[in-house]
């Protein structure tokens, strides 16, 4: 049995916590990573075999490797940018998962494991929501992910490979790197007295930590032997934005912060003011999130407020 396998996006939040969990478990990994956004610090270079290579390239160039699984976690993570820029959702995410599928399959890779996301669910209207409710889109992100979802399971109706695809809610925790819990931080950093919220603070979202979310992504890629299957990952509770703010601002020992509301129900356009997944599915596999909310998000302020975590940027 080959111990090789690709993780894609392997330097960054997701995809190096990914790649510390297979190292513990004895698996050799090559890491096929532009550093655009991901970090050589997030790594122990003693211990990966990190390619620096842009997935958008002829990916008959890349280096050829007997691997058993291909991880692809490489993504545009920029859910608002494509309401600007029409193209980088489509190059960054559907152009190059069509390339990562071909060569897994140039490669004779039997088994690939994609993170897609819950923004493919667009404004749903059953929750929580079940991997069969797909929606208008609302964002490019989300249309390009449901379209790389596409690409994949016709490759593997093709026989190529099998696969697993996790729709994602947020994860937060070590090594966090953006989101709403980074840009709380950060603004508070820089005043303490006021935190701009945007939106109206009424959204609510469901978060995983992130090391629910690898032990999901490992266990149940390997457990299920359909052709293709589709996992939500998220968490059974949810919060919103005003409550996560009062929890970082505690957490940050922080009184009597004004809180500016830019206003609307939705933080941007593309942005869906209810994310809760259903996940049964993945519980039929033994899975279930094991941390809480609140101290998944305290965990990872104590993170970006550290010497660890600052270091970085």
């Amino acid at each position: 049995m080959k111990k090789d396998v690709i993780v894609t996006g392997g330097a960054g939040f997701i995809g190096s916590n990914i790649v510390s969990t297979l190292i513990e478990r004895g698996v050799n990994i090559h890491i096929f990573d532009n550093l655009s956004t991901g970090n050589k610090k997030n790594l122990d270079l003693n211990r990966v075999n990190l390619h620096k290579i842009d997935l958008k390239d002829d990916y008959r160039k890349w280096p050829k490797i007997e691997a058993s699984t291909f991880y692809h976690f490489a993504a545009n993570a920029d859910v608002r940018g494509g309401l600007k820029n029409h193209e980088v959702d489509i190059t960054e995410n559907l152009l190059v998962t069509k390339n990562c599928c071909d060569y897994a399959i140039e490669n004779n890779i039997l088994d690939f494991v994609f993170a897609s996301s819950a923004t493919v669910y667009g404004e749903p209207n059953i929750f929580p929501t079940k991997e069969d409710c797909i929606f208008s889109q609302t964002s490019l992100y989300g249309a390009s992910k449901i379209s790389c979802e596409a690409f994949i399971q016709a490759y593997s109706n093709y026989d190529y490979f099998k696969s697993t695809i996790f729709r994602f809610v947020s994860w937060i925790g070590k090594g966090y790197s953006h989101g709403v819990i980074y840009d709380f931080v950060e603004k508070l950093l820089k005043n303490e007295n006021k935190l701009e919220i945007l939106g109206d603070g009424n959204q609510i979202k469901s978060y995983l930590d992130v090391r629910d979310g690898v032990k999901g992504v490992l266990d149940i890629s390997a457990l299920h032997n359909k052709k293709s299957c589709v996992f939500n990952l998220g968490h059974d509770e949810v919060m919103n934005v005003i409550k996560l703010a009062d929890i970082v601002c505690d957490e940050m020992n922080l009184e009597k912060v004004q809180y500016e509301f830019t206003g609307g129900k939705r933080g941007w356009i593309g942005d869906s003011p209810l994310v809760h997944l259903d996940t049964n599915r993945a519980k039929d596999y033994g899975w279930y999130p094991r941390i809480s909310i609140e101290d998944g998000i305290r965990e990872t302020v104590r993170y970006l407020i550290s010497d660890e975590s600052r270091r970085f940027r």
